[in-house]
């Protein structure tokens, strides 16, 4: 057996792994409820589904941060992969970890220009990230829209890697993040 299916069949810890499916989890449900919700406009109020996406954002910001500081105190299980693998795989997964830190970023900035309450789990105010009208907060929305959609495709490669190795490679490295 090859040292790639050796090291596939190690897990991460279970709340890496809890961390990891719910963010998947609040990733979902924001880009449904940001599809559906009414588009925001100069006087849109955050009411009906956009403070839904509000404070869905927020809480996914409380996840990413959680699995941020679980991941640098917390070493990964090994692997093995050859070199090329081993560079898309980190550089993908540096730049989900960056897009999933910038898109709510960019959206709480965006909302604080509208002078738009952020709560985590609807009852906690976070602060103000942009002052209210800031060129700066306005067009942090516009560009939280398009990294929205980098995410978006950053997680379907993510996803495509996933099957990659699950069928292709067949080293079982889709086991190391089974709920």
């Amino acid at each position: 057996m090859s040292n790639l299916k050796q090291h596939g069949d190690q897990t991460y810890d279970g709340m890496a792994r809890f961390l990891h499916w719910l963010i998947f989890v609040l990733i979902v449900a924001q880009f449904v409820v940001g599809w559906v919700m009414p588009d925001v406009h100069r006087d849109t109020q955050p009411q009906g589904l956009i403070a839904w996406h509000l404070g869905i954002g927020a809480t996914l910001i409380a996840a990413i941060a959680l699995r941020i500081v679980w991941r640098v105190t917390h070493r990964p299980p090994p692997h093995n992969l050859p070199p090329l693998l081993a560079v898309l795989s980190r550089g993908t997964h540096f730049l989900l970890y960056a897009a999933l830190v910038a898109v709510p970023l960019l959206g709480w900035a965006n909302a604080s220009s509208r002078s738009w309450a952020v709560k985590l789990l609807g009852v906690l105010p976070l602060p103000a990230l942009a002052p209210a009208n800031s060129a700066f907060g306005h067009a942090a929305g516009d560009i939280h829209g398009v990294l929205a959609w980098a995410l978006l495709a950053l997680i379907g490669m993510h996803f495509a890697a996933a099957l990659f190795h699950q069928f292709v490679l067949k080293d079982r490295v889709l086991n190391r993040m089974r709920p």
